[in-house]
């Protein structure tokens, strides 16, 4: 699946994420910030657009409704963090934290999760499209009554996911593992899934398979 990547220049001004504080409104627009410490704070409405993130901690940060347009996090802690309400398009996580963040009722669009941890991740209510999950761990993530269009799921962890009032028809799972997995029958119909993920679906339905 292509989805877009973000759009950043060359020439970026380097910054502190504390440098936050002095703009007019809370907003970074073709910045570089580097090795910020930036936990238990709270930004709110903050915009980041054509931006790189690298080495930074967000760990509980309240960063609800946060909009963020072609922007790239590499090596980042955001666990616990708040980005409830969210609206993200061309966006990367690479090598990032995400353990227990909540980004409920969120807009993600052309988003790429790549080897990252989102265990324990918050996604309810919210909308995807166009999301890869690439080398990542959901593990005990909760997508609850989401919309999953055009979403994959590349060599995951998804063990003990909840996809509970969630659709997977045309989401591919089949090169993710997962021991247990919340999801309702009519809610699986149309996912793609390995031969083995089958016997381990019909395992937990209580079929007995022979051969």
């Amino acid at each position: 699946m292509k989805i877009d990547t973000p759009k950043i220049p060359e020439n970026l001004t380097e910054r502190k994420f504390t440098d936050i504080y002095y703009e007019e409104d809370p907003e970074f627009e073709v910045s570089l910030v580097t090795d910020s410490q930036f936990d238990n704070e709270s930004i709110d409405r903050l915009r980041l657009y054509q931006t790189v993130i690298k080495n930074c901690n967000f760990v509980n940060t309240d960063f609800s409704r946060i909009d963020l347009t072609d922007v790239r996090f590499e090596n980042c802690d955001l666990s616990n963090a708040n980005l409830g309400n969210a609206s993200m398009n061309r966006i990367e996580f690479y090598n990032c934290k995400l353990l227990g963040s909540n980004l409920t009722e969120s807009y993600i669009g052309n988003t790429r999760f790549e080897k990252s941890i989102l265990n324990m991740v918050m996604f309810g209510n919210s909308k995807f499209e166009k999301v890869t999950f690439d080398d990542a761990s959901l593990e005990s993530a909760d997508l609850y009554d989401c919309k999953l269009k055009k979403v994959e799921f590349l060599s995951c962890n998804i063990n003990d996911a909840r996809f509970e009032e969630t659709s997977l028809k045309g989401i591919d799972i089949s090169s993710s593992n997962f021991d247990s997995l919340i999801v309702s029958i009519e809610n699986l119909k149309g996912c793609k899934v390995s031969t083995f993920q089958a016997i381990q679906f019909a395992s937990l339905l209580g079929l007995k398979i022979q051969d």
